[in-house]
């Protein structure tokens, strides 16, 4: 059986390191047996991918890109608190919040940018249950931000 550190591999993808919060709170909380992450952004290496609105400055399948790196830079958060990947024992929820137009109803499938590659890293782990919700605007004017909740194996 491949590790999850495997899968991304396999995608040419790589665990990057934990994103700098641009605030005042932390990556990522473990509470119990859950992993709860922050809103993460669509980093890569320190800079955003794009700016603007989905709809607008920013076409669907860039925002889909944007959202896979958010759901990157969320395991990365995950593994920053709980080391090893594969106690990732269920993606429990996702939720991606897309700065959009007013007339831009496409939120789910930019959505599955993030939903798609944890599918594919964690396997029937990485079902889950999901929230896609169009907002006006986001940190930085980023274009997605996703936040996950996992259950970890003790």
């Amino acid at each position: 059986m491949t590790s999850p550190e495997e899968r991304l591999a396999e995608l040419g993808l790589a665990v990057p390191e934990v994103a700098k919060p641009v605030a005042a709170y932390v990556p990522a909380v473990v509470s119990g047996d859950l992993v709860f992450t922050s809103g993460q952004l669509p980093m890569r290496s320190g800079e955003l991918m794009v700016t603007g609105k989905v709809g607008g400055e920013v076409s669907a399948e860039e925002a889909t890109l944007c959202a896979q790196q958010c759901a990157l830079n969320a395991i990365a958060a995950v593994k920053s608190v709980i080391g090893d990947l594969g106690r990732v024992a269920q993606v429990v929820k996702v939720v991606a919040f897309i700065a959009s137009t007013p007339d831009f109803t496409g939120q789910p499938q930019i959505a599955n940018g993030a939903s798609e590659l944890l599918g594919t890293v964690f396997g029937n782990a990485g079902v889950h249950a999901r929230s896609a919700v169009g907002v006006p605007v986001l940190p930085l004017d980023a274009p997605v931000e996703v936040e996950i909740v996992v259950r970890v194996a003790q």
